[in-house]
């Protein structure tokens, strides 16, 4: 190990009660998406950069894009940091969560340490990452004033949208041309390096009728008895998706879920229109294209002999696979070695069946994976549950494979 390698970990080391600040304020404010208000964690998020000595461009989205993605408020951050001519890697990490919901045993925004770990929304997924790359930068910073001769770029993306599709986040820094990185690490755990993902889409399914007083139903058209008709058949297709399974470790099969579902207007009322909405996540494998077309034929057909009845199908989100791209491999590799030494255990490149925004990345050219800061597997941290959690250890040594990493690539 060089001296300059352990200049960075002793930094990290002296470093690991401040990190674990750093992370607990993030967490104690909210950022909910939805609603989506997300400026005011930003700000904060921005304040604590400035803190510790870093230029934080705020790149406020404007309202109308902001609108159409279904939020309030986002505002990107960006911080660049140049050692020298050379390669810029981005660290992307998103501020915004899922609600809550019910069933918290501790505070989701009190950001408080049990055992080792801190609990709240967002510690995991993947405000940990704001600490993560934050840190790993400041190590790096106090390599190079000891002398480190390092050739390129790091830019910290923090951006607020992952759990509407990233539209706002980083498709609007790249498309917007704010930033054009040569390789990006997105938000990630500790015992993984991702190289693919799932894509994901959206419907929102609409089935109308006629409403009538439930004395006569015969006199509407009921949108519910149709809509059970719907949803019967989407059970029974979604069985044969099991016999689809990804060539890439990790992946798995395709999946399907109707989550959302509202209808009706009182108990002695013909419901005349009900809405749902379902998730299908898509192997990389598969096209697109033929996955949506084959679900509005599903919809459309098995509601056809209803009489009175239409049916309207909405996309709300397409997003692709992440697969690697050409000049990642010393990106995937150095990560993998670093992990490995760090980690206690063997790190490799493996698919993961979620999907993330990290794939505007690779959509836009850029060399992408995954990795940050969180235990082995999503249910370990509680992701999107209750009791949302992180293990502080596996918070700090993210963080040194990160920075090695970027010394690693920053010092060829």
């Amino acid at each position: 190990m060089t001296d300059f390698q352990t200049t960075i970990l002793s930094t990290l080391e002296s470093e690991r009660e401040a990190e674990a600040r750093f992370l607990a304020e993030l967490v104690k404010v909210p950022s909910d998406n939805p609603p989506g208000d997300c400026a005011a964690h930003a700000e904060r998020a921005a304040a604590l950069l400035e803190g510790l000595g870093f230029e934080v461009e705020r790149h406020a989205v404007p309202k109308e894009t902001v609108e159409a993605a279904g939020m309030i408020a986002a505002t990107n951050l960006v911080v660049r940091r140049k050692f020298g001519e050379g390669p810029v890697i981005a660290l992307n990490a998103h501020g915004d969560v899922v609600p809550p919901g019910e069933g918290w045993t501790k505070d989701p925004y009190g950001a408080e340490i049990v055992d080792g770990w801190m609990y709240g929304r967002g510690a995991a997924v993947s405000k940990s990452d704001f600490a993560t790359y934050t840190y790993a930068l400041i190590a790096l910073e106090a390599a190079a004033k000891a002398g480190a001769a390092l050739k390129g770029t790091v830019e910290l993306h923090f951006t607020y949208d992952e759990e509407t599709g990233g539209m706002v986040g980083p498709f609007w820094l790249l498309d917007q041309g704010i930033s054009k990185p040569d390789l990006s690490i997105g938000a990630g755990f500790s015992y993984n390096v991702v190289t693919a993902h799932n894509g994901c889409l959206h419907l929102e399914v609409t089935v109308s009728g006629k409403s009538a007083h439930a004395a006569m139903p015969f006199t509407g058209h009921d949108a519910l008895e149709a809509c059970n008709a719907v949803l019967t058949a989407l059970y029974d297709w979604r069985k044969s998706l099991a016999a689809k399974v990804s060539e890439i470790e990790g992946i798995g099969s395709p999946q399907c879920t109707v989550g959302l579902i509202e209808g009706g207007i009182n108990t002695n009322v013909v419901p005349d229109k009900v809405t749902f909405r379902l998730d299908r996540r898509m192997i990389p494998e598969e096209n697109p294209e033929e996955v949506e077309a084959e679900l509005r034929g599903l919809i459309e057909s098995s509601a056809a002999s209803f009489p009175g009845i239409t049916v309207a199908i909405r996309r709300i989100l397409l997003a692709t696979p992440l697969m690697p791209l050409a000049g990642g491999e010393a990106l995937t590799q150095k990560l993998c070695q670093r992990a490995t030494g760090i980690m206690g255990e063997s790190v490799e490149a493996r698919g993961v069946p979620l999907y993330t925004d990290a794939r505007l990345y690779a959509a836009a050219g850029v060399p992408t994976v995954l990795y940050g800061a969180g235990p082995h597997n999503i249910e370990e941290a509680n992701a999107h549950r209750a009791d949302e959690r992180l293990p502080l250890d596996d918070l700090y040594k993210a963080t040194q494979v990160v920075a090695l990493t970027l010394y690693d690539l920053l010092s060829q």
